[in-house]
């Protein structure tokens, strides 16, 4: 756990902390002297200018407590909130920056809960350590010196009770630590879950498992509830049991006090004293021991946050990067294979050709066949096992992966856009496009009949665009991909959502561009006609590169590709 608080912790308000409750403590434990002397110079002896001197005292003392503790409380918030905030912000940019096989491995559902729950158990720990972890030990041995100082006799009552304490907090933690390490596997269960029946809400209406989805739900959440109760059961025990040992302490302090009294071996206020510093010592006892409850929790909390900052990206890059020079572009793949993250086998496998600037290149094939693998090799979400990519004869590798997001623009297979308006969405493809820039890039994606009839750029755009329908995303997220000025655009299958005509006049609008016509288009399809037109098409199924030509070419002489003409269009004429 220190090791996510170190440099993320704010250094002055820990001593700011540290400082203010070291004077707390002392005020605390100078308060039961004062009263000791009020009992035994003011109050046995009848001296009122006595009391009214030191009650003043107290008052005083009493207020500087206070003070302290605010200034405790406020530099301790100052500091758990800070490692919160640093730490979220370090989780979100690691996020930002993982490849795809690393959200492969941790998963968004967990991602979201480390980034919340378990940020907040760290933040409620380090809480904890700044108030209750100084104030407990430094009490402890505060008061245990004090109460030495008022009657060293009966101090040994603490040689029987501090054990007998020790003794049922160390059961208690045996039993709960175990519990409060698995609420947080659990609650990833739940988030997954829950993220599932959200995302994929029309789909269990569609098929109606709602009935099925609620009990999947509520198993994962009766585990919870069932793991919760447990442990909170078991901590409910041990407040009434510390509570028993308190009483009997005070019952053996008053006891052998009164004797000591009756035997003028002790005075009255001494031992009014001597029980405050007792309950001073049992109380930090229990503060300890609620720490040490939270801690194991927060320490799980804070070793799946590591695992998360600890991540090494597999995308890396030289320290001196190959810069491109300026001049037509040209994308190869040359003998690539590539693997997901412990598979067996590999989903690419000897993957060959080249484009040119100009080109279109198309690539088809079944589902599964590794089209949209291909084009993540492109935008550098993954580097092969074997081979190279290369953009003008150097390999992807040899670049900084802002060159290649400088030269690659992708409307993703899932149309997504972000809430806010449809101008803040399509400037995510080049920040300072002007509307004339975003307007050519509507037209071009065929998107601007159904935004004139709305309120244009303007436009609102829900979460996920759900005010928009499957064509209307999608025609919007290529407006996107073309606003950015790039030198390879990258369609990865963005026109299924699109009727025929809409399709057609999309990609003759690509074609009859004069911005565009220097570029390379990579356009991934399933229907024939999408991909027709392409001066390259790559044929793929199951990983591998089965055909490779242009449409008349593997028309004639593929059979895998006429296969798929004849699934397409009555009696394979195309």
């Amino acid at each position: 756990m220190f090791q996510i608080m170190k440099g993320r912790i704010p250094f002055k308000a820990v001593c700011g902390a540290f400082l203010f409750m070291l004077l707390q403590v002392i005020a605390n434990l100078y308060l039961p002297n004062i009263t000791s002397d009020i009992v035994n110079n003011g109050i046995t002896r009848g001296n009122i200018n006595y009391i009214i001197s030191a009650g003043t005292k107290m008052l005083l003392v009493s207020l500087l407590v206070l003070v302290f503790a605010f200034l405790n409380v406020f530099s301790a918030a100052t500091a758990s909130q800070k490692l919160g905030q640093r730490l979220r912000n370090d989780i979100y940019q690691k996020v930002l920056y993982m490849s795809n096989d690393e959200f492969d491995q941790l998963g968004t559902s967990s991602l979201i809960t480390r980034n919340t729950n378990d940020v907040m158990q760290v933040q409620n720990v380090a809480m904890m350590m700044l108030r209750m972890m100084i104030m407990a030990p430094i009490t402890m041995l505060g008061a245990s010196f004090m109460a030495y100082q008022k009657n060293p006799q009966l101090t040994k009552i603490f040689l029987v009770v501090l054990p007998i304490l020790a003794l049922v907090i160390g059961i208690t933690l045996y039993f709960a630590v175990p519990l409060f390490e698995a609420m947080q596997r659990k609650i990833d269960r739940l988030n997954l879950i829950f993220r599932e029946g959200l995302t994929g809400v029309r789909v269990i209406r569609a098929f109606r498992r709602d009935d099925w989805e609620q009990e999947r739900f509520d198993e994962a959440n009766r585990d919870y509830t069932h793991n919760s109760q447990k442990v909170f059961s078991i901590m409910a025990v041990l407040i009434p049991v510390i509570t028993l040992i308190m009483s009997g302490t005070n019952i053996a302090i008053t006891w052998l006090g009164g004797q000591y009294i009756a035997d003028q071996r002790m005075e009255v206020g001494n031992l009014i004293a001597f029980m405050t510093y007792a309950m001073q010592i049992l109380t930090s006892s229990m503060m300890l021991a609620v720490i040490f409850v939270v801690v194991p929790r927060a320490q799980a909390s804070a070793v799946r946050i590591q695992e998360v900052l600890d991540l090494q990206n597999p995308i890396t890059e030289r320290v001196q990067p190959v810069t491109l020079i300026n001049q037509p572009i040209s994308l190869a793949f040359e003998e690539v294979n590539f693997r997901y993250h412990h598979a067996e086998r590999l989903a690419l496998q000897n993957i060959n050709f080249q484009v040119t600037a100009g080109q279109t290149l198309g690539i088809i094939g079944g589902t599964g066949a590794g089209k949209t693998t291909l084009i993540s090799l492109i935008s550098r979400f993954y580097d092969p096992e074997a081979g190279q990519v290369s953009l003008n004869g150097h390999d992807l590798r040899e670049l900084s992966l802002q060159t290649v997001n400088e030269h690659v623009a992708l409307a993703p297979q899932k149309a997504f856009l972000f809430a806010g308006t449809v101008r803040e969405n399509l400037q995510y493809g080049l920040t300072q496009a002007s509307d004339k820039q975003l307007w050519h890039a509507l037209e071009i994606a065929q998107a601007t009949d159904f935004l004139r009839q709305a309120q244009g750029l303007d436009t609102l755009v829900e979460q996920g665009g759900t005010n928009f329908s499957g064509g209307q995303r999608q025609r919007l997220t290529i407006a996107r991909a073309l606003v950015k000025q790039a030198s390879v655009y990258v369609f990865d299958d963005s026109f299924s959502a699109l009727d025929f005509q809409t399709d057609a006049l999309l990609r003759q609008a690509l074609r009859a561009d004069s911005q565009l016509q220097s570029k390379i288009k990579v356009i991934v399809g399933q229907r024939i006609s999408t991909i027709a037109d392409a001066d390259l098409i790559v044929v793929l199924d199951n990983g591998q590169m089965v055909g490779c030509g242009t449409h008349q070419e593997l028309k004639a002489h593929n059979q895998i590709y006429q296969e798929i003409i004849n699934s397409q269009i009555k009696g394979g004429r195309f």
